[in-house]
């Protein structure tokens, strides 16, 4: 793809596009399988299970850490196969309380391409999930200032990226979704007339995953965030 010269707008996903997130998810889960110690279920039978129970909750709960430790506790308590005894669920809470507490780190190159595309185009920064928990990582981030707008939304759809087109008056043609995740980043902004660009994570959150749609000339994969500089 040749050099984009023209001034974008470029829409940006947190989790997993600009900071780390879900490997912290992932350890939580693996301790957690470690933990239940089933006499019968696989390791991937306990995933499956848990992954159900995320998928069934996710409209009532939301996402982030809090809303994992309740579906974490909730999986323990229907699968475990020994007495339910109160220092074994405060462990599992805590499994899951814990991940709140990581540190912030940003994922190679974030900050100085951030900078670079801020130099060039309009960048907001689009995340989904607990309100308070965004918010927190996006000052931790130190990015804010290089975004001229921060949206923190429930769900990302493909009416999510109509509004935004709308509200902002933006031409869709020259309005671009950053992100990792295909099921919120990538393919409701395709869905919605916008551009995209896919940068595949090795550890986005598996309800994230789904195929993604092939478009022609709408859509950028690239191996790193890094990569956007030579693009934008």
């Amino acid at each position: 793809m040749t050099s984009v010269v023209s001034r974008q707008f470029l829409l940006v996903d947190g989790d997993d596009t600009l900071w780390e997130n879900n490997v912290y998810f992932e350890q939580a889960i693996e301790a957690f399988i470690d933990f239940l110690a089933h006499s019968s279920m696989s390791r991937d039978q306990v995933r499956a299970a848990l992954d159900e129970i995320e998928r069934m909750n996710v409209a009532v709960h939301g996402y982030g850490s809090a809303s994992f430790t309740k579906n974490l506790r909730q999986t323990y308590e229907r699968l475990t196969d020994r007495d339910l005894q109160p220092e074994d669920i405060e462990h599992v809470v805590q499994l899951g309380n814990r991940i709140a507490t990581q540190p912030m780190k940003l994922l190679p190159d974030v900050a100085e391409t951030v900078r670079y595309l801020a130099g060039r185009h309009d960048l907001m920064l689009l995340t989904k999930g607990h309100p308070d928990e965004q918010r927190l990582k996006i000052e931790r981030s130190q990015l804010e200032p290089f975004f001229s707008a921060a949206a923190i939304v429930r769900e990302k759809g493909e009416e999510t990226y109509r509004e935004i087109v709308r509200e902002r008056q933006l031409d869709p043609a020259r309005t671009w979704m950053i992100g990792n995740s295909p099921r919120s980043d990538i393919n409701p902004a395709l869905a919605a007339g916008l551009r995209a660009v896919f940068i595949p994570h090795e550890h986005t959150w598996r309800l994230e995953k789904e195929e993604v749609v092939q478009v022609d000339g709408r859509l950028l994969t690239l191996p790193a965030f890094g990569e956007l500089r030579a693009h934008f």
